[in-house]
């Protein structure tokens, strides 16, 4: 709804509407003459992560806007500005973290005095929460115990998450970005050194990354993992499940290893900071799986789940950029890297 006074000058609390914020709170308890003081801060809290979802998502979108079009230059401030859209993202990750320790000053005693007053309402009913985790990229069938989701959830915003989900994803965005990021020219590697041994038919860093990856892994100086994972990935031979493209892969690992290089510090920063916002993600799920065991035990939740049990398995299988960290299995220490042609380390220095 439009603002009213948009047109007049502006006094504090018509501005921030303040006294519709501040007339929003309606405890049940009170509403049935019930004594239960800590209902109030209950609301307020939720009403609080509810409004910081909405700036999510609001920085989200316009992420989402940058990363739709076809081109984005590393020079120009829309790489730039997507990464401090995405820090202010993460601080108010860590916010709503440390929220969680407000609410733990309610006890198992004082909820109790209104928690039946709740039922069927639930934080899991969160439609703003559900929409975001869609746009960021997970999908319904990929959601632990999606059949909550199904029943828990009125028919009209079950649909609307799904008709988020029809749209790109933030991760898939990424994805197709990092399929346009041109390292691959055959004109950068005209004389690049070969490792010894190294299978000729590849391309010639991937060849040598290969033969160097491999060696370390005969050595135990990394751990075990198959060769065949490494292919699948890296060279597209082979079978392996991720939603990541194999030039995708070989554009993370590479501004991974190299990101020391002007030009990819940015695009470095901007995916590592998805990294941490996966975190931060699991991180709060934690805290409230803890602070539910304390204060409700083993209950079944207000909206029909299994409480405690369901928030374990939904942190463990909504990583979202969980392929991004799975990448990092194939790093090597910096001493082996292949060295770069020189026509490519110029390639990556901005021009003075």
């Amino acid at each position: 709804m439009k603002n009213s006074y948009t047109e007049k000058e502006q006094y504090y609390g018509d501005y921030l509407a303040l006294d519709k914020i501040l007339d929003a709170q309606f405890p049940e308890s009170e509403a049935r003459g019930v004594e239960a003081h800590d209902e109030m801060l209950f609301i307020i809290v939720h009403q609080t992560y509810e409004l910081w979802f909405k700036q999510i998502m609001h920085e989200l979108n316009s992420i989402i806007e940058i990363f739709n079009e076809s081109e984005i230059n590393d020079n120009s401030a829309s790489l730039q500005i997507a990464t401090h859209r995405t820090n202010r993202i993460i601080e108010i990750w860590r916010l709503l973290v440390s929220q969680i320790t407000v609410i733990e000053t309610m006890s198992s005693m004082d909820f109790l005095d209104f928690r039946d007053l709740l039922s069927p309402a639930s934080g899991f009913q969160s439609y703003q929460f559900r929409q975001l985790e869609a746009k960021l990229g997970l999908k319904m069938e990929n959601r632990h115990a999606k059949c909550y989701y199904e029943h828990q959830l009125t028919e009209e915003h079950v649909e609307g998450i799904r008709e988020v989900e029809k749209q790109t994803s933030l991760i898939d965005l990424i994805g197709q970005w990092l399929e346009r990021i041109p390292f691959w020219d055959d004109a950068y590697w005209q004389n690049f050194e070969v490792a010894e041994g190294a299978d000729t038919t590849l391309h010639p860093f991937w060849a040598t990354y290969r033969k160097i990856y491999q060696d370390g892994l005969s050595k135990g100086e990394m751990s075990a993992i198959s060769m065949k994972d490494f292919d699948a990935l890296f060279l597209g031979k082979g079978d392996l499940t991720t939603r990541l493209s194999t030039r995708a892969c070989q554009a993370i690992l590479f501004i991974t290893l190299y990101r020391d290089y002007p030009l990819l510090q940015t695009p470095y920063q901007f995916i590592n900071k998805w990294l941490e916002i996966d975190e931060l993600m699991a991180m709060w799920r934690y805290r409230h799986i803890s602070m539910v065991k304390t204060t409700i035990g083993m209950r079944a939740g207000t909206g029909g789940s299994t409480g405690a049990s369901y928030l374990k398995g939904a942190m463990e299988k909504h990583h979202i950029f969980g392929d991004f960290a799975r990448l990092t299995t194939y790093l090597i220490p910096r001493t082996k890297l292949p060295k770069l042609p020189k026509e490519l380390i110029d390639k990556m220095h901005f021009s003075i």
